[in-house]
């Protein structure tokens, strides 16, 4: 029986039809940095007061309507009060200054007249649009949880799709609804439409991310494939998410920004006619002709002769999978094996994603200029991804995503221990505990990929991203750093191309917990059953 590699093999890893795949399905991904992390800049907060109408009032007064407090010793000027201005103004009409009258004794009041927002980092944002401090400050995080709803809803709808219609059609619809409704964004009159859209977009970004990381995944093969997944599509995002801050420099006004956000995915149109469909899911939907058609094409391109029938031995590739059988969510969770190797994923997806995501949208707010502060967060995943990839060509899976979920977490729990004295300390630390959190996010993008068969490939690495989106209050590194430990292991394995195969994987074996047990048909053991061996052998003794 030959599997889909060993059939292909002729093309070799790296000829012109790889290299084709490989470097505009990567640069499909530039866009992703774009959108992930816009909403640092878009929905950055200046800083802000109430403002003061001028008339009848001197410029003395006015610059005294506004309290002040202090704030890590310095003083500064209230953000959602001011004296009340009909008291303020009687003072003014007796000839008071500011100077002669006890303030703190005035009563206080709203901005009811608006705010004056600072412009010395940004021309505007959404917040100054909308107005969208003070009481209605909780819109500004619930900005960024819409989009990432969106995510979640992307991920969870898009992997079912593309395991149905198709990767390269969802990949280009997908990049198109999130092209289209970026643009969309510059013209929102009122917060409420910028946030439906925001959904949109968020919905449109990891669908057409996953669709193409699947897809290089599938029709690249060997240490080629270990690139892409690992360095390729990690290191393009990195390289969207680094020209970020730059345009952002350049361009202060949100809906500019949007505007030259939105534009480069109009580039990516042509690549239609270069990317192929994936031959893998095409031969799971027993669609024969067209795999042989496209693997055919790929042989012309790396000038080497196909065989006149290349697929003779499908029915091995493709296992007891039915053609066009439908596979969904419900299937990751259908056999005790599968499932659990997928709720241990969902686990360390969730917490990599926290602490991925919530060190990344934090660095507007860190010590220092916010477009560097993004810049030094970007770059500091290019060295990240390299690391991934050198684990993932000569390490095991399980132990490589384990030691970086515990260089994050042990970085990070020192910040706590940094003085306030030194922030710059603090900074650094958490740049580096990223760096970690980087290195394990790139490794379960490309274990999930190597761990599921074609069928549920796609639904599978949609799930996982879909699940990290969902969020929580705590991120207990310590407590989920070996749960890798229990997955099944894909160093140097081929790429399941059924169920069947992905349940015969081997998985860790504690040799003080085996028994031989007998059943009609042989599985393998999982980890609830070891313990439940252990249980029975304590009982014996």
């Amino acid at each position: 029986m030959k599997d889909y590699e060993e059939t292909t093999a002729f093309l070799g890893q790296w000829g012109l039809f790889q290299q084709i795949v490989f470097f505009l399905l990567c640069a499909s991904t530039v866009p992703n940095g774009f959108s992930a992390f816009s909403v640092i800049f878009l929905a950055d907060i200046p800083g802000h007061h109430c403002q003061v109408p001028s008339t009848n009032l001197s410029e003395e007064w006015i610059r005294a309507s506004i309290p002040t407090k202090e704030v890590n010793g310095k003083l500064e000027l209230s953000k959602c009060r001011r004296y009340k201005l009909d008291v303020i103004r009687d003072l003014f009409a007796q000839g008071y200054q500011p100077q002669d009258v006890n303030l703190t004794g005035i009563e206080l009041e709203k901005c009811v007249d608006g705010w004056n927002y600072s412009k010395d980092i940004y021309q505007s944002t959404i917040i100054t649009e909308f107005d969208l401090v003070c009481d209605d400050e909780w819109k500004q995080p619930f900005t960024s949880s819409i989009y990432y709803i969106g995510v979640l809803s992307g991920s969870f709808f898009s992997g079912q799709l593309s395991d149905r219609f198709g990767r390269k059609p969802v990949l280009f619809v997908t990049m198109m609804v999130q092209t289209f409704f970026t643009f969309l964004q510059v013209f929102a009159p009122s917060w409420e439409i910028f946030s439906v859209l925001f959904f949109i977009v968020g919905l449109g970004q990891i669908s057409n991310y996953v669709a193409a990381f699947v897809l290089g995944t599938e029709i690249l093969s060997g240490s080629v494939r270990v690139i892409y997944s690992s360095l390729g599509v990690c290191l393009f995002f990195a390289i969207g998410y680094m020209i970020l801050p730059l345009i952002a420099y350049l361009i202060r006004d949100w809906r500019m920004l949007l505007v030259a956000l939105s534009l480069p995915g109009l580039i990516y149109i042509p690549l239609w006619w270069f990317i192929p469909e994936s031959p893998r899911w095409l031969i799971s939907q027993g669609r024969i002709e067209e795999a042989e058609t496209i693997v055919k094409n790929a042989a012309k391109k790396n000038k080497v002769t196909a065989p006149d029938i290349i697929f003779k031995e499908i029915e091995d590739i493709v296992g007891d999978t039915k053609p066009n059988e439908t596979k969904n969510i419900l299937d990751l969770l259908r056999t005790s094996s599968i499932r659990e190797t997928t709720l241990i994923l969902f686990l360390v997806w969730l917490t990599l994603s926290m602490g991925y995501f919530g060190l990344s949208l934090n660095t507007s707010r860190l010590h220092g200029d916010p477009y560097v502060n993004c810049f030094i967060s970007a770059a500091i995943e290019v060295p990240a991804y390299i690391i991934s990839w050198l684990s993932l060509r000569y390490l095991p899976r399980r132990v490589s995503c384990s030691a970086s979920m515990l260089l994050g977490g042990v970085v990070l729990y020192f910040i706590q221990l940094v003085p306030p004295s030194l922030p710059s300390l603090a900074v650094a630390l958490e740049m580096f505990g990223k760096f970690g959190i980087a290195i394990g996010t790139a490794l379960m993008f490309a274990y999930t990929g190597e761990l599921y068969p074609t069928v549920l490939r796609n639904t599978a690495v949609g799930s996982c991203a879909m699940v990290s989106r969902v969020g929580s209050a705590i991120a207990p590194y310590f407590i989920h750093l070996t749960t890798t430990l229990f997955l099944p292991e894909s160093f140097k394995r081929p790429l399941p191309e059924n169920i069947e195969q992905m349940q015969k994987r081997e998985r860790i074996n504690c040799q003080c917990f085996s028994r031989k047990l007998e059943e009609k048909e042989p599985i393998q053991e999982t980890i609830s059953t070891i313990t439940t061996v252990k249980i029975l052998q304590e009982e014996k003794l």
